[in-house]
């Protein structure tokens, strides 16, 4: 159970990041190369690197298993790529090269999470060494054999008997030995590798010196063990067996010689390094001026213009940006004594509002990343699904370059998911089901994004059995989850009971469904990130899932508003209009409940005094204001004394302090600082228009 030192955060941050991303590019290639049925000779090499970048880190690292493992699929590639694979052989190298990724990125997440690893993976182990012998057969084990002496432990040449002139001193002490190490050429960071090296021979004895001296933070050992090797002296009581085993422990470990005299010091080393620095001055001045022109060409068009950042920095990045936004608004709010304002004063504020809209922008954007990933996610889920449940789907994406908040990606993730396997277990039908009722044997199952205004609209649909309103209205009934007799819902109304707590579809339980807790945690998680789920469906025809989301979270457009003496903030994007009405507009339905009639549409009239108990407000209709906001797709009108304006609010959470009085419940989503110190309270529109 190999564990790593957290002390060491910035080098793991940095592991975890490069394995999750190379991760990410071998699902891609193995996906795409499936629905091509066929790997090409690139695909293959860039597998092979992809594993032995993988292993070269986590050796690096002290993680066994994943060296262990990822050691074990480049060597199968190592074949494939002479070889090749038979067309009976593909859909099974798939699924194992697929198995090795899950297991590979489950190690990451445990490593992420500070738990234990697995010392070993037998099970994987073990049937890639059958499948090895299946595409190779027995007398072809010896090329894997060869394979694995050359690349990552030491030359076949060690395990011959070395001779006696090697050891050059016995002593009580132990023995003496000079040892000269190559590593592999493509392994990169040698001076760390060779400092890993000495760790472990530190082991079973001492090491006396080292050539070069300092290995960790010395950039320049790398490059001077590139060109002349590793040397080393070193004291053990072991004997070469041993020392050859330790040495092959370092899986970039080319050839290790036992040499009769060690150099002394390094002077001579770095005289042959500025010899052939010499040489190859001399050469590259023989170049014609065409071919110095092209590599300088090439080497601007190398130019890394990327670079990895720390979310926390970013989250950090933009509460200062929060801040400096709410000083600005006190910095507007600020007059002369008499009321007037200076004109030199109002250009740099108005100055000063342009930049900080400008840095608000920016940094917001920094931390936009396209949703194509979270999209390329679903793909191996819909892979595996399907194999499970033996459904042939077509997976059809659309919108991936819609750039959305990290914070909001993270969130929407495990609701995507479990959307995505609802279609694919309750929409899509089994080819049988599929071809009696006229369909293409072949199921579809659509996931797209576009954004809309300040939101982003994500929808999963598919073309598989929908949704029957009797089986649901039956089922919610049997579950106690009737709110009002059977009659009164309607259509939309029945297909929102999906989202209740408790209730499934499933009479038996499955592996991927029917326990009940499915589409309510979705509604939970994705209202999280102020979100709203609705559902379309037809019987027969299929299922669609609309996801609206904002883009952010942090910074967004509010409509400050009064209601009695207090003020409160609405987000800009649920309001759709405001408008003054007379008393003779309003209507009542037969429950007494207050209706207001707009272009034809009745919409429930509610009046926030009564939700925050206001005090001193405005009872008449014709002296208050109303205003249409929505959640998605229910709509409602709410009735307030007045607009006051519209400005950019900075959402902070409530304190958790007061979540024992249920604040969220309330219709209460944060609050934000305004420009003259005091707090104002954001309106939670879902809740309030579920509540009421």
């Amino acid at each position: 159970m190999s564990n790593y030192d957290s002390g060491n955060d910035s080098i793991l941050e940095m592991y975890i990041f490069e394995s999750e991303t190379l991760l990410d590019q071998l699902e891609e290639i193995l996906l795409q190369s499936e629905d091509n049925a066929e790997l090409t000779p690139e695909d293959i090499n860039e597998i092979f690197r992809i594993m032995h970048t993988i292993k070269g880190s986590s050796a690096m690292m002290e993680f066994e298993a994943m060296t262990h493992s990822s050691h074990k699929l480049e060597d199968l590639f190592f074949v494939i790529r002479d070889e090749g694979i038979k067309t009976e052989d593909f859909e099974d190298l798939m699924d194992l090269v697929l198995k090795f990724s899950s297991f590979l990125r489950g190690e990451v997440e445990k490593i992420q999470n500070n738990e234990d690893l697995l010392d070993e993976n037998e099970e994987l182990i073990e049937e890639t060494e059958a499948f090895l012998n299946r595409i190779k057969g027995a007398p072809q084990d010896k090329t894997i054999a060869d394979h694995q002496k050359t690349d990552d432990a030491v030359s076949i040449d060690l395990e011959e008997e070395l001779p006696a002139e090697a050891e050059l001193e016995t002593s009580g002490e132990g023995t003496l030995y000079n040892l000269h190490t190559c590593f592999t050429e493509d392994c990169q960071m040698e001076n760390i590798r060779a400092f890993m090296l000495v760790n472990k021979l530190e082991s079973i004895g001492k090491v006396i010196e080292t050539i070069p001296k300092v290995l960790n933070n010395n950039p320049e050992a790398a490059s001077i063990i590139l060109r002349n090797g590793f040397f080393c002296k070193f004291l053990t009581n072991a004997d070469k067996e041993a020392v050859i085993s330790t040495a092959k422990s370092i899986l970039s470990v080319k050839t290790l010689e036992f040499i009769d005299s060690f150099p002394e010091g390094d002077s001579e080393l770095k005289k042959n390094d500025k010899e052939e620095q010499i040489t190859s001055n001399e050469t590259a001045t023989t170049l014609p001026e065409k071919s110095k022109e092209e590599n300088k060409v090439k080497q601007n068009n190398n130019v890394q213009n990327l670079i990895s950042v720390d979310l926390n920095k970013l989250d950090t990045l933009m509460n200062l940006i929060g801040e400096i936004v709410i000083t600005e608004s006190m910095v507007f709010g600020s007059v002369h004594p008499d009321g007037e304002r200076d004109e030199s004063f109002e250009k740099s504020s108005t100055q000063l509002q342009k930049l900080t809209d400008e840095l608000q922008d920016i940094v917001m954007s920094i931390r936009m990343v396209p949703i194509a990933g979270t999209f390329k996610k679903m793909k191996r889920i819909v892979r595996d699904t399907g194999k499970k449940l033996s459904k042939d789907v077509e997976f059809i994406t659309m919108g991936e370059t819609t750039e959305v908040d990290k914070t909001i990606i993270d969130g929407i993730t495990d609701p995507l998911m479990h959307l995505v396997r609802n279609s694919m277990d309750h929409g899509i039908e089994s080819k049988e089901e599929r071809i009696a009722a006229g369909k293409n044997p072949i199921g579809k199952v659509i996931l797209s994004a576009q954004s809309v205004g300040g939101d982003i609209v994500i929808s999963v649909s598919d073309d598989g059995k929908g949704l029957d309103p009797e089986v649901l209205l039956k089922k919610a009934k049997e579950k106690n989850l009737l709110t009002k007799p059977e009659e009164e819902y309607t259509e939309k109304e029945i297909l929102n009971l999906i989202m209740a707590p408790g209730f499934s579809t499933n009479s038996v339980v499955t592996e991927l469904s029917g326990r009940g807790v499915g589409m309510d945690v979705v509604k939970r998680n994705i209202e999280k990130v102020g979100g709203s789920i609705s559902i379309e469906s037809e019987k027969g025809s299929g299922t669609n899932t609309f996801l609206k989301i904002p883009l952010t979270l942090s910074i967004i457009s509010g409509m400050e508003i009064q209601v009695g003496d207090s003020l409160y903030e609405i987000p800009i994007s649920n309001i759709r209009e405001s408008f003054k009405i007379t008393s003779k507009q309003l209507i009542k339905d037969p429950d007494k409940n207050e209706m207001v009639m707009i272009r034809g549409v009745c919409y429930p009239l509610i009046r926030l005094h009564d939700i925050f108990n206001a005090g001193k407000c405005e009872t008449t209709i014709e002296d208050g204001t109303l205003m249409l906001v929505d959640s998605g797709e229910t709509f409602a009108c709410l009735f307030m004394d007045d607009l006051i304006q519209k400005h950019q609010i900075v959402v902070k959470p409530i304190p958790k302090y007061l979540n024992r009085y249920s604040v969220k419940d309330s219709g209460i989503a944060g609050c934000t600082i305004l420009g003259n110190g005091s707090i104002s309270l954001i309106v939670d529109i879902p809740s309030i228009l579920e509540r009421y």
